[in-house]
């Protein structure tokens, strides 16, 4: 309790001082932007990044000092989108701040340390605490990205960093076993064993396709497999001596949505929407069945021929709907970007969730996977202000990342996708009741009423079918939402608050609203907090203002 109230006086006192300080301009902010994200890598200890108390205490010092930089910035007479850039400078220092003292994932956290990444996210940036300088395979041509990609050999250039970043693998997890020498969250701990698993997996795949011409890289391969091998027989050996909870308790998950994530909930009213979700979706589910009863079974692809044909099928189906429907503006890559995603045929025995419903209709994940589209659109339409041309730090983006994707999925389905496959609407509906479910266990995981096993529970028994099984797919998520505070609620959460966005900016601009007019308005806005896309879209700052502890609801605005 007591850093939960220092970590308030840091952001309520730096909240003051504006008021105090001399007038300043837009460009000030910038300048602070750009020694704060230089500041946020730390410094390097044989190519590592250096995690230790040491430095940690010295660095929470000097981000203290930015902090109180960043609120001497008189903001008076900034526009409201220079004001909502001043918010996301501030929300990564407390996410700092928290990472600092609070979730610290390099003292509780082994996963934190798995630094050899297999495959791109699908959201602007990694998910979850994410090491600096991890090694992204997927940046190198050995390792292709997408499914149009091929493996090609890797050039000297390639090889030379590629050989610098793999180096740094057994000094990192040798600093590691020092900063965790104090850690006692079980689940966490129990759930960092398959993270080094599938590391050592990687990189024996890096191996076989290197070869043994180039022996420096042969070399720095098998010394960094040798240190993911021995780390994770190190957690496995740990793992009976750690009895300690994983969560990180309802106020300082309540302090975290509304100081780095900037979502204007509490635990509690996190628990409301996604019970109410789950409930909903879950009702919605039977009514559609009850709907559709009578037609014939719907069609699941067999083989690898009849699921390509499906796609192949829905593709330009889907994207025809997107544009005849005007629901955005379309860009020419579009159509490639999702191409990239595409999957290969899966038998039925191996299918998790996402392939359940892909092997019947690829559309309604398609829908979700406008992730791909706010990603190209960062890549080649950056975002004007420099805060924003790249992705936000501490999964900042979260709220509008995976609350747009989620739902994107109802938004079209209510808007006339499926009116010719009408079983696809159930999908939609089981689709959103895992979400909410898995989200459900997660938060209760956090407050420590339910371990990681029993929110899993939640989440395969709620999941209507039997589609959600106890498989990879189910460990990752929850392993993930547990060392994430936020982010399993925030498909759900992030897409309700997203549904306010809609509604005031449609009651502001009565007939001449245009769904097409909306998203425009919204992406043009960037990978943002949806209460500073509600503030910069529609005027009202009652997110921001709803953010302070204890503010409860604000009433919309009547004028």
């Amino acid at each position: 309790m007591r850093l939960l109230v220092a970590l308030l006086l840091v952001s309520l006192g730096t909240a003051s001082l504006p008021a105090q300080a001399a007038s300043r301009t837009y460009s000030e902010l910038v300048t602070l932007f750009t020694a704060w994200r230089a500041f946020e890598e730390p410094p390097r200890v044989n190519g590592a990044p250096d995690y230790s108390a040491t430095t940690n205490a010295r660095r929470l010092d000097s981000l203290r000092v930015l902090q109180q930089r960043l609120a001497a910035i008189d903001t008076t007479g900034w526009s409201i989108r220079e004001q909502v850039d001043h918010h996301l400078v501030r929300a990564e220092m407390n996410g700092m701040l928290y990472h600092l003292t609070v979730l610290q994932p390099f003292a509780r956290d082994p996963a934190y340390y798995a630094s050899v990444r297999t495959s791109e996210s699908d959201t602007p940036a990694e998910e979850g605490p994410t090491i600096h300088g991890a090694v992204r395979l997927w940046h190198y041509g050995i390792w292709p990205r997408t499914a149009l990609d091929t493996v090609t050999p890797l050039t000297p250039d390639e090889s030379r960093r590629l050989t610098e970043q793999l180096r740094s693998v057994p000094p990192l997890l040798a600093q590691a076993r020092t900063n965790l020498a104090g850690a006692n969250a079980r689940d966490l701990w129990v759930g960092g064993v398959r993270a080094f698993e599938e590391q050592d997996e990687a990189l024996a795949t890096l191996a076989e396709r290197v070869g043994t011409r180039n022996r420096e890289l042969v070399r720095a391969i098998t010394e960094a497999r040798a240190a993911t091998t021995q780390f994770a027989q190190w957690l496995r050996d740990e793992s009976p001596t750690k009895t300690g909870p994983s969560g990180i308790g309802k106020e300082q998950y309540t302090w975290f949505l509304k100081n780095v994530l900037l979502v204007p909930m509490s635990w509690e009213e996190e628990v409301t929407v996604s019970r109410r979700e789950l409930a909903r979706a879950h009702a919605s589910l039977r009514l559609e069945e009850t709907r559709n009863k009578g037609l014939p079974a719907m069609k699941v692809a067999q083989t690898q021929a009849e699921y390509s044909a499906m796609q192949n099928e829905a593709l330009p189906r889907y994207l025809r709907f997107m544009e005849e429907k005007q629901i955005l503006t379309m860009e020419p890559w579009m159509e490639r970007a999702l191409r990239e995603r595409l999957t290969n045929f899966i038998p039925e025995a191996n299918r998790n969730f996402f392939y359940q419903t892909t092997h019947r209709d690829p559309i309604p994940l398609w829908t979700h996977l406008y992730h791909w589209w706010d990603n190209m659109r960062i890549r080649v339409a950056p975002h004007p202000s420099p805060i924003r041309r790249g992705p936000l730090l501490y999964n900042v983006w979260m709220s509008r990342a995976e609350g747009m994707a989620t739902v994107m999925e109802e938004w079209m389905m209510h808007a006339g996708l499926y009116d010719q496959s009408p079983q696809s609407r159930e999908i939609v509906w089981i689709m959103l009741i895992t979400r909410a479910a898995r989200g459900l266990g997660n938060l209760y995981a956090h407050s420590n009423d339910l371990t990681m096993q029993q929110a899993g529970d939640i989440h395969v028994s709620w999941t209507p079918r039997g589609w959600m099984r106890r498989d990879p797919l189910l460990g990752f998520e929850q392993h993930l939402y547990l060392r994430q505070p936020g982010y399993g609620p925030s498909y759900v959460t992030g897409g309700r608050l997203l549904e306010e966005v809609m509604a005031e900016r449609a009651r502001q601009l009565g007939d001449t609203f245009t769904m097409k007019r909306f998203f425009d308005e919204l992406n043009s806005a960037g990978m943002i907090p949806v209460s500073l896309i509600y503030w910069e879209l529609t005027g009202d700052d009652r997110m921001i203002r709803e953010l302070a502890i204890d503010a409860g609801p604000l009433p919309f605005r009547a004028r």
